[in-house]
């Protein structure tokens, strides 16, 4: 199994982003968050933001940039 989940794991990373995060978020939805409202709400989350990334609705920015867009901010 180890090594399934290894060969699984090497072809997920050679994906294209979006096709990355659309399998994201198809093995997160096999996943039974249970009947704990908290995990449920992040899972819906999770879900909408997935959504957005992989229809193109969001701008994904670098890290360094958000940073800096926040430190600016808190110059203000």
């Amino acid at each position: 199994m180890t090594d399934l989940v290894t060969d699984l794991t090497a072809c997920a990373n050679a994906l294209p982003s979006e096709a990355q995060a659309r399998l994201a978020q198809e093995l997160l939805a096999t996943l039974d968050p249970g009947d704990d409202p908290v995990e449920v709400s992040w899972d819906a989350e999770i879900r909408k933001r997935l959504d957005e990334v992989a229809n193109g609705t969001v701008r994904l920015i670098p890290t360094n940039d958000a940073f800096a867009q926040v430190r600016r901010a808190l110059r203000r």
